[in-house]
């Protein structure tokens, strides 16, 4: 097992940073940034400055000339005003990673990783995998967002068509079947009733949806919340076992990133604590925290946790055995990265055939019943 440097840890115990969380649907957890606050810096501009600061330092240039070409390029207002403020505070004297974190645009995560670059200097190296990382998420979340949304669009489109059919098309023929009275078929009966009922408690549904949507939005940030939610989302298939590798491949990409830049492993499980924002892994972390400051091995305390695989925790054994976590974090991590990627296209193949099948059953079904009624009156006209 590698050493472990508790250095500073006692100091982040008594005075852990704020967490501020954006939590939402599906879609929004499927794209959601490993940051603090709404207020950061996009993956993007984040991708971008790493990408071009990595490579200008490379090629000799300073951090200052580095910065106003970067500035120079700028389009937006904001961000030239963004990027002077940081040239500004280095050429004061203050390190590249505090003029970051001064910013109030950049997490601990990105902060933490640049001091310790800066401190070994290794900081190209480190500005290069920060790209590297956020490179990786972008082209993640594309690819889920891609695969999922022709789906999501037909389905929006199928609930409503059928919306339409029901509050606009029945009552009209549930009027003609009045006048002409009789005995209505069963399933003719049962459709005008759904129709009725969605007439006569539209608004009520509609303040009924608006409390539930703050209900969820009031107490989202609660550990009751989160652990229940989570706790459904885990048993919905495929989506539950979707979302863990999502998020279990977001753990091991940061762990490698962190423990790649040397810095403490309690400090790096600390600082992963406050970014995943998924309550099974969130939860479990402070645990090992706690297991590892007693002494215990990373994979000892993460295999009391089900939501770590097996085959995960044996990889993290030999890593520790072998004093190579951080390639065994990153081979970890890609493999749940290709197992999401091929398994949110495979969803997105089964769901357009299914929706489009849905939408045909249901829309048939409201025809039919429409139908039956003028079928028999015309037979009995006969």
């Amino acid at each position: 097992m590698p050493s472990i440097d508790l250095s500073g840890y006692e100091t982040k115990k008594k005075a852990k940073p704020s967490k501020q969380k954006d939590e939402g649907g599906l879609m929004a957890l499927l794209n959601r940034d490993i940051s603090f606050g709404s207020k950061e810096l996009s993956d993007k501009k984040k991708e971008y400055l790493y990408l071009e600061l990595s490579s200008l330092l490379q090629a000799g240039i300073n951090l200052k000339s580095s910065f106003e070409l970067i500035t120079a390029d700028q389009q937006k207002v904001q961000d030239k005003l963004l990027y002077q403020k940081i040239q500004d505070a280095v050429l004061t004297g203050t390190t590249f990673s505090q003029a970051l974190q001064q910013t109030g645009k950049f997490s601990l995560y990105e902060v933490y990783s640049l001091q310790i670059g800066e401190e070994t200097g290794k900081l190209i190296e480190v500005l290069h995998d920060l790209a590297k990382f956020y490179h990786n998420k972008i082209k993640q979340r594309r690819k889920i967002t891609s695969a999922l949304t022709y789906p999501c669009v037909v389905l929006t489109t199928s609930l409503g068509a059928v919306f339409f059919m029901l509050k606009f098309v029945v009552p009209m023929f549930g009027d003609v079947f009045k006048r002409f009275g009789g005995k209505l078929p069963w399933i003719t009966e049962k459709i005008i009733g759904i129709s009725n009922a969605m007439e006569n408690n539209f608004w009520r549904f509609l303040i009924l949806l608006a409390l539930i949507i703050g209900f969820i939005l009031f107490t989202r940030k609660t550990p009751k919340f989160k652990e229940i939610s989570s706790k459904i989302l885990m048993r919905v298939p495929v989506v539950g076992n979707l979302v863990q590798k999502i998020y279990l491949a977001r753990f091991c990409n940061s762990m490698r990133l962190l423990i790649n830049a040397h810095l403490p492993l309690l400090r790096a499980i600390a600082l992963i604590r406050q970014m995943i924002n998924y309550y099974p892994i969130e939860s479990s972390l402070q645990k090992v925290e706690d297991d590892i400051m007693n002494g215990k091995s990373l994979h000892e305390s993460l295999a009391q946790f089900k939501v770590y695989p097996s085959k995960m925790i044996q990889l993290i054994k030999v890593g520790e055995e072998t004093n190579q976590l951080d390639m065994f974090f990153a081979k970890i991590s890609e493999q749940y990265i290709d197992e999401v990627e091929y398994k949110t296209s495979t969803l997105s193949s089964m769901m357009e055939p299914l929706i489009i099948i849905f939408l045909g059953l249901v829309v048939g079904v409201i025809l039919i019943s429409m139908y039956l009624p003028l079928f028999q009156m015309s037979n009995s006209f006969q």
